[in-house]
């Protein structure tokens, strides 16, 4: 069902929405370009939103990306961790609620 291949379905959706596709790809260019957080960094925050939101779309091309701006194994490795770290501590405190 996911597959990276889904993507070049974007170009059609474009042709058809009224520039709100291309509106959207300039805004995220921008936002992901260097700026006062560099683009490596960046991307490894948009990994770590993309392990908590699980987008298998965002997670391929975030690596792809973050690797390409020079994201190491090791910085991957601890983008991994503090998503987790994040997702249990959002677990935790709402589990609060469950509390009397």
């Amino acid at each position: 069902m996911h597959s990276m291949e889904n993507l070049k379905k974007l170009p059609t959706l474009s042709k058809i929405d009224g520039g709100t596709f291309n509106k959207f790809y300039e805004y995220d260019q921008a936002a992901l370009a260097d700026g006062a957080i560099p683009a490596k960094y960046k991307e490894l925050m948009a990994l770590g939103v993309a392990l908590t939101t699980q987008c298998v779309y965002c997670l391929e091309l975030h690596k792809e990306a973050a690797v390409k701006a020079g994201a190491t194994q090791e910085e991957i490795a601890e983008t991994i961790h503090v998503a987790a770290a994040l997702r249990a501590g959002a677990a935790l405190t709402h589990g609060t609620h469950l509390l009397d």
